[in-house]
């Protein structure tokens, strides 16, 4: 099969970025990969792979297998070529989801088969609506030691028509995401395609110890809230060498909304985005908007992004609380994009009316260097809060070239206070020039 063009110059991207280090640097091995003896496939348990034939029982018919038998080490559950209609299902611990080639594991477009569950507490109510929320199409809850990899075989949300309920407004409760892993540890997530999602695709929450890796990620541009991984109140996450091409951002790191979030007091923490690759209309590497548990120590890089709304997107609210911290940012490419780099207090909306407006968001320790842009119509806009003013803000080396419109300036800044070295073209005054150095001598 011949690729699309954008795909081969992207994986160029890869490929010219792996050469340029003696070694690939990675942050996979934070969750050791099992050999597992034990395998079973799904047609062991009448599973037929013709696109319409509905194969939950089966599904759940083999999970509980893995389950109960205990098998040492775990178990492979094995899902051949063909084309396998299913409901929502869940995973379990100790356990490996394998998609041949050819492989496909499709979501009923029933949507009265799709099971309600609650809230997730740092949210108090659906992302969307009030009330519960649609369980996602694999879920996972309280889980360790889960692998979802195979021959890039595809797990396919067919989330058309979850999105055309949004459009009409006609939906009652949140939508699904594909894949969700709650209070689990220890999970890979690898050479998967995901494909139309009805809402964001992975979401691991309140969990720690998970990577995604070589993970293809599609949805349409006009596809509402897609969001490629969306990392939440998570510890120690590896994203990398992945193509994320969706309606929303590429990559968000969450921790929880408003009130709730900070009740719940879980942070996002130690998360790595690595030699990821893709195009929203929205943005590539976020940060919020519900930021209300903390996010820290968070390292992007090797990033490269097309036709982008905004290309790097930290963004919090007042009502959010929370403190975003030492958030890092480097060598990243941007073609084709409204805004370079937005650092904003007024992004996202709120749970309900409940909300304490005096509960505002720190935001220190924001390193953005080495980013290069070209066809950027905008290179950025700070603004911070008036009470809460943003603080260790530093750019460097940074290079963002386009045709800017008559009323629109390059930068535009407010309530912050950083240095910038060697940025073109020139930052807002509120940031400092600093002529020798750069963001590692900044403190």
């Amino acid at each position: 099969m011949l690729l699309p063009t954008t795909l081969l110059t992207l994986l160029c991207f890869f490929f010219f970025d792996a050469l340029s280090a003696e070694e690939v640097v990675t942050c996979s091995n934070i969750v050791p990969f099992p050999r597992r003896t034990d395998k079973i496939s799904i047609t062991d348990f009448g599973g037929v792979g013709d696109g319409v034939t509905l194969n939950t029982k089966a599904f759940r018919e083999a999970v509980y297998r893995i389950r109960h038998l205990h098998r040492n080490g775990g178990t492979v559950l094995f899902v051949p070529p063909g084309i396998y209609l299913s409901e929502p299902f869940n995973l379990t611990s100790h356990m490996t989801l394998y998609l041949a080639a050819g492989a496909v594991i499709r979501a009923t477009q029933d949507l009265s088969t799709w099971p309600l569950i609650a809230p997730l507490p740092s949210y108090g109510r659906g992302r969307e609506l009030p009330g519960g929320r649609y369980m996602s199409f694999l879920h996972g809850d309280g889980l360790e030691d889960v692998i979802i990899t195979g021959e890039n075989g595809t797990i396919d949300g067919q989330g058309e028509v979850w999105w055309n309920m949004w459009r009409k407004q006609t939906l009652k409760f949140t939508r699904p995401n594909l894949v969700e892993f709650v209070n689990s540890k220890n999970i890979i997530i690898s050479n998967v395609i995901f494909k139309d999602s009805p809402f964001w695709n992975i979401h691991p929450v309140y969990c720690s110890n998970v990577v995604v890796r070589f993970a293809t990620i599609l949805a349409p541009r006009d596809s509402p809230n897609t969001d490629g991984i969306d990392p939440d109140s998570s510890s120690n996450v590896c994203i990398e060498d992945s193509y994320i091409s969706t309606g929303d951002d590429l990559v968000a790191v969450k921790s929880g909304w408003d009130e709730y979030g900070i009740a719940y007091g879980r942070p996002s923490s130690d998360i790595t985005i690595r030699r990821v690759t893709g195009s929203s209309p929205f943005s590539g590497i976020a940060v919020g908007s519900e930021t209300s548990g903390g996010v820290e120590n968070v390292l992007a890089e090797h990033i490269n992004l097309f036709k982008m709304g905004v290309g790097i997107h930290i963004k919090t609210n007042t009502g959010r609380g929370g403190l975003i911290h030492n958030i890092t940012v480097s060598h990243v490419y941007i073609e084709d994009a409204r805004k370079g780099i937005k650092i904003s207090g007024d992004v996202g909306g709120h749970p309900d009316d409940r909300f304490d407006p005096n509960a505002l968001p720190v935001v220190k320790g924001i390193t953005i260097n080495n980013v290069w842009g070209v066809k950027v119509l905008q290179a950025g806009l700070i603004k911070g809060l008036n009470k809460a003013p943003f603080t260790e803000v530093c750019l460097s080396d940074i290079n963002l070239h386009g045709e800017t419109g008559p009323r629109t300036p390059p930068w535009q800044c407010s309530d912050v206070v950083g240095v910038a070295h060697q940025v073109s073209p020139w930052p807002c005054s509120e940031l400092i020039s600093q002529q020798s150095g750069s963001c590692g001598n900044f403190s």
